[in-house]
């Protein structure tokens, strides 16, 4: 069996030119999926539908769900968000949360899924920030729990960032257990509060790095999750222009493999979202990130 994979060309939507986001990425992701032999060179995929605005609104203000929908977001959101509120990048935000949702139902059904998106972890109840509309993963294990597919969900975050959109909308949520590791100085400057957060210095290398990630799939092997959803952003990489940490290729592979491991031996789901990734070389950052898929593709086999 191949990896299930979750993608959309839509994923990709017009920005200005030299806008700091990298979204050429997805298309570069794809390539070098092809180029593994880990999609075929067309299909291969299985595509979502946009997310309704009711399953949106689980997570966030249901106001604020329809000014993206209507393009009507004002300015200051449009600011935090970093983005421009064209109904391409609504769309592509509706799809973004459906694809995660998705490939969590694929992943209940053959162990491992991966949506080529996803990993919006900033966008909180009341709005999106940092580049994220929408947060995926939250859309996703809220429908789970709410459908009672799962009866607890367990979030492993390892962008450089911290997970605050995620820690704040499932901060009252005991169903749901948030795992951030980052770095403790980067975006955001205000830190939410996860159920666990392990703040890492700037510079931290492969081998430190990975214990500190031994150390909080430890913490949460208790905590009895039906689900795991990672965001395999790799913004942690030495060479990431807003990363402040110093994991190599190396590096990379050995976290996604640690987590993967972990759940798939333990019986459990695992649901991998992209996350962040910036770097000025395309080719480069989608080779980092087609690290998760195959990782993944090892158990998908």
């Amino acid at each position: 069996m191949m990896l299930p994979i979750v993608f959309h060309p839509d994923y990709q939507a017009s920005l200005r030119p030299m806008h700091p986001f990298p979204m050429s990425k997805y298309g570069y992701l794809r390539n070098a999926l092809i180029a593994r032999a880990i999609l075929p060179p067309s299909g291969g995929f299985v595509a979502p539908a946009p997310a309704s605005i009711a399953r949106v609104a689980a997570v966030h203000d249901l106001a604020y769900v329809e000014r993206v929908a209507d393009g009507r977001l004002e300015p200051d959101e449009v600011r935090a968000i970093g983005l421009p509120g064209t109904p391409a990048v609504a769309r592509r935000a509706f799809l973004s949360a459906a694809g995660t949702l998705l490939a969590a139902r694929l992943a209940l059904e053959h162990g491992i899924a991966c949506n080529m998106a996803g990993g919006s972890h900033h966008a909180g109840p009341d709005g999106g920030a940092g580049y994220c509309v929408f947060n995926d993963v939250a859309v996703a294990a809220r429908a789970l729990l709410d459908e009672g597919r799962v009866a607890r969900v367990l979030v492993v975050d390892v962008d450089v960032h911290q997970g605050d959109g995620t820690a704040r909308v499932f901060a009252d949520e005991p169903r749901v257990f948030t795992l951030s590791l980052h770095a403790e100085r980067n975006y955001p400057s205000s830190k939410a509060r996860s159920t666990v957060d392990l703040a890492l210095p700037d510079a931290l290398e492969d081998r430190t790095y990975l214990g500190v990630l031994t150390h909080g799939l430890e913490l949460a092997a208790a905590f009895g999750a039906g689900i795991v959803f990672l965001n395999a952003g790799v913004d942690t990489h030495a060479a990431d222009r807003l990363g402040r940490l110093s994991l190599s290729d190396a590096g990379l592979r050995a976290r996604e493999r640690m987590v993967i491991d972990w759940a798939r031996a333990r019986g459990l789901p695992l649901v991998g979202v992209l996350g962040g990734g910036y770097d000025d070389d395309q080719e480069r950052l989608a080779a980092r990130h087609a690290i998760l898929f195959e990782e993944a593709s090892r158990w998908a086999a």
